[in-house]
């Protein structure tokens, strides 16, 4: 894993973390520039829906999405540097690829969370404020945990290698939207858990992104599926509780 792509990867990874920090700050830091003195920065920072827009809001979850799923895929990202023993294009072509799917997912992310919030079934930060809304999404993400679908992804993800050979013909693009099409298939249903744990909650996001790593490593990632599945349908029964009681 050497090269400058490697580099530019890795520092991408750290500015999305970054700027999602910079975002998480109170407001008041922000007003007062303690942190940050550009405006553009500054304005880049308002991600509540009313003030935000829809484009910005599609903008955090775009980096959201980045700081979180790039990490996810460094093994394959690093199966395929293996395999092609070229340069930076063919590397960029992949991960934009990658990047791309989550992309459209980030568009999707930022119209649901425009909707909740319209129906003021989550807060201007994206935090749900319904007891039954949480409970409905843990389940979903619980029970996705036991589906075929997921197995399938996750079998293709915790085998890049063998998942590269049997789509090698296709290029780097396309095998990176396939890459991210798996990924996607793999982890949408935790990543909309954003809602329960916090969209602009790095704790979760740092949390979120240390699960799905290790859910895709070949070896551990089997002892957490159903586990994990266990434990988000017990926090949605206990949240659908509290919801009625």
């Amino acid at each position: 894993m050497t090269g400058w792509h490697w580099v530019l990867l890795f520092g991408a990874i750290l500015l999305a973390w970054g700027l999602l920090y910079a975002m998480a700050l109170p407001g008041e830091l922000r007003a007062a520039g303690q942190v940050y003195g550009a405006d553009f920065l500054a304005s880049l920072c308002t991600v509540t829906p009313d003030a935000a827009g829809f484009l910005r809001i599609t903008l955090m979850w775009a980096l959201m999405s980045a700081a979180m799923m790039a990490p996810t895929a460094l093994p394959a990202f690093a199966t395929y540097d293996d395999l092609s023993h070229t340069g930076e294009t063919r590397f960029g072509a992949l991960v934009g690829g990658y990047l791309a799917v989550w992309l459209g997912f980030s568009v999707f992310a930022a119209a649901l969370q425009m909707g909740l919030y319209r129906a003021g079934l989550v807060s201007a930060f994206g935090d749900s404020r319904s007891g039954l809304l949480s409970a409905a999404l843990l389940a979903l993400a619980g029970l996705y945990q036991f589906s075929e679908m997921k197995e399938a992804c996750l079998a293709k993800c915790r085998a890049p290698l063998t998942f590269f050979m049997q789509h090698w013909e296709e290029g780097p693009w396309r095998n990176g939207l396939r890459l991210g099409a798996v990924c996607l298939g793999c982890c949408w249903a935790l990543m909309l858990l954003a809602f329960v744990g916090g969209v602009m909650n790095i704790a979760f996001m740092g949390l979120a992104t240390v699960i799905m790593v290790i859910e895709k490593l070949p070896d551990l990632g089997r002892w957490l599926t159903r586990p994990l599945g266990f434990a988000l349908l017990a926090g949605a029964g206990a949240m659908a509780l509290g919801a009625v009681t």
